[in-house]
C-alpha cells in the first residue's frame, strides 16, 4: 500500500465525491486519514496503485500531493521537525505546507533517509499511522 495525499476546501459530501470517482476508477481505498485544519481537508489515501489514483483525482480536479512524502502534523513552525532531522543525519530536501490552523500545521517532507526519518517522526506523522505505512 502507498499513500496519496490531497488537501481541497472542506466541504459536505468531499469524502463521497472522492470515494466516489475512485471507485468509478476502479482504485480501491485501502485506508483513509482525514483532518481539518483551517477550512481545508488534509486527506490521506491508501492504495496499491498510487499513479492510477494521482491521475484520476487530478482528472477530477484534486491536487495530489507525491506519494514519496512523509505526512506530518505539528504544532509550531517546522523548527522543531528539522532539528530532529539534523540530529539524525537526516537530509530534508524538501518541504511543503499542506494545510494549517491556530493550533497545527500539516507539512510533506521529502528526505534522503525515509525509513530512518519515519521512526524519528513517528510521533508527528499524520494520522499516527505505523512508520511503516510511509516508507
Amino acid at each position: 500500500m502507498k499513500w496519496v495525499t490531497l488537501v481541497a476546501e472542506d466541504r459536505v459530501g468531499l469524502l463521497a465525491d472522492i470515494s466516489y470517482v475512485l471507485g468509478k476508477s476502479n482504485v480501491h481505498i485501502e485506508d483513509l486519514r482525514v483532518d481539518v485544519m483551517g477550512g481545508r481537508a488534509v486527506i490521506s489515501i491508501g492504495v496499491k496503485d498510487p499513479r492510477s489514483a494521482m491521475d484520476v483525482l487530478f482528472s477530477n480536479g484534486f491536487s495530489t500531493t507525491i506519494t514519496d512524502s512523509i505526512i506530518i502534523k505539528v504544532a509550531g513552525g517546522l523548527e522543531k521537525i528539522k532539528t530532529l532531522l539534523h540530529c539524525e543525519r537526516i537530509r530534508l530536501r524538501e518541504f511543503s505546507e499542506l494545510s494549517h490552523d491556530d493550533n497545527a500545521s500539516v507539512f510533506a517532507l521529502k528526505v534522503d533517509k525515509p525509513r530512518r526519518a519515519c521512526r524519528v517522526l513517528n510521533p508527528f506523522i499524520f494520522g499516527n499511522l505505523p512508520d511503516e505505512a510511509f516508507c
